[in-house]
């Protein structure tokens, strides 16, 4: 299949920005082709007369897991549509391919069946994970074996049929930030996954410091609305051909349809996590100063995820938000708000989930594109109901909407200190 060379990028010298990538990759042969928007190619198989020729291309890709040259032939080998998404993805994280799959979780799978099919089943992991990995590399379902060690562990822990180095920087949900290129050298031959799905490409490159596998749950800010699942593993194009023989195994292929909105995310990815960044950042700050919080979580990256723990009870702010959506999930134009404990951190071990972090008391926040205010406000009104005789405009203790001063911080009390990734920081510092 010729996709990759009719999408080459601009012949320009120089290379584009980010922005201009997230706008073009995947799309600069259309005007060739006379056309402006990516088409949809919805179809699940190809004719072709040339039944020889056929097998001998699925041959190579048996041996190879290349993508193939010329038609297609199954959309469970390749699709034109997705492609063009893998194709922008790639560029955006500076790799080499990218093979994309149904879900963040088949496109782990894969992975982790590339790996083991070498006769590499160990992993060594740095908690937190997002719940669901952490529960497939312990349950031991793909017949694997997990290490979990901190960063400083790893060297370690690595032994000769180690395949592969996890970890997720910022964490879900504790947002914990880990030094990449430190842990890349730790690693030495081993390949390092990073779990870039809350970063984005917009805020970091994994594969610039020292990773060689890069995941994204593109149902998150890749895809960016609440309306497509989806998943996709950055690499190199030796892995990639690897994780393609195994997606075409095992069937966990992306629809075409999930491909072209994938696509139309990436066109306003940067717009949409620097201004929901911003948005968090300010959130961050207002919440360190809120007496009624007991500890946030802000990444130094910055991004869009807000963590919080609460001295009242969680499930009280989870049930009276009104503008803040509660829900699973991230990443999506409008605000989400979960409590870690119950859902996405629910099927891990409850001794570990609290060694890593992930209180009964915390909240995760995915910080939308609503106006600040009116989510500064939502949130004071549902802070406000987890405390006895609590009332919308902040109770005994609460901060209504119109006693935040211009700096976030509350009209009469001085800033307070909070911890925010363990560390203590001045809300000013944030």
């Amino acid at each position: 299949m010729d996709t990759e060379a009719s999408m080459a990028p601009s012949t320009t010298n120089r290379s584009r920005a980010l922005a201009t990538e997230a706008v073009h990759a995947g799309r600069d042969d259309l005007a060739a082709l006379g056309l402006h928007a990516p088409p949809i190619d919805l179809s699940t198989t190809y004719p072709s007369h040339d039944s020889r020729g056929e097998a001998e291309r699925i041959d190579a890709f048996a041996v190879t897991g290349a993508r193939l040259e010329g038609p297609p032939v199954y959309a469970r080998l390749d699709n034109p549509t997705t492609a063009r998404f893998e194709t922008a993805l790639a560029r955006l994280e500076g790799a080499q391919s990218a093979v994309s799959f149904a879900s963040g979780m088949a496109a782990l799978t894969a992975v982790l069946l590339v790996r083991a099919s070498m006769g590499l089943r160990h992993v060594v992991a740095v908690r937190p994970l997002y719940g669901c990995s952490d529960h497939l590399l312990g349950a031991g379902l793909l017949g694997t074996e997990v290490t979990w060690t901190d960063p400083a562990g790893i060297a370690e822990a690595l032994r000769p049929d180690t395949g592969l180095v996890m970890v997720e920087t910022p964490a879900n949900p504790t947002l914990a930030e880990v030094d990449i290129r430190a842990i890349a050298h730790s690693c030495g031959s081993v390949p390092l996954l990073v779990d870039n799905t809350f970063a984005t490409p917009v805020l970091q490159r994994p594969v610039e410091h020292g990773a060689r596998i890069v995941l994204h749950s593109a149902t998150k800010y890749l895809g960016g609305h609440g309306d497509v699942m989806g998943g996709v593993v950055a690499c190199d194009e030796e892995f990639a051909a690897r994780l393609r023989q195994v997606r075409f195994a095992t069937g966990g292929v992306l629809h075409p349809m999930a491909g072209y909105l994938l696509l139309r995310g990436l066109a306003t990815l940067p717009v949409r996590v620097r201004a929901a960044s911003a948005s968090a950042a300010e959130l961050s700050r207002r919440l360190t100063a809120d007496p009624r919080i007991a500890r946030v979580h802000y990444p130094k990256l910055g991004g869009a995820m807000v963590s919080f723990e609460v001295y009242g009870d969680p499930h009280r702010v989870i049930s009276a938000v009104r503008l803040v959506t509660p829900a699973v999930s991230l990443g999506s134009v409008d605000t989400l708000i979960q409590h870690p404990a119950s859902i996405s951190h629910r099927i891990v071990n409850e001794g570990d989930r609290q060694a890593s972090g992930v209180g009964d008391r915390l909240l995760r926040m995915s910080v939308g594109l609503e106006d600040v205010e009116d989510l500064w406000a939502d949130l004071c009104q549902a802070l406000s109901s987890q405390e006895p005789g609590g009332h919308e405009e902040g109770g005994p203790h609460g901060v209504g909407r119109q006693d935040v001063g211009h700096q976030g911080g509350v009209s009469g009390r001085p800033a307070r200190t909070a911890a925010v990734n363990g560390r203590e920081s001045h809300p000013a510092g944030r």
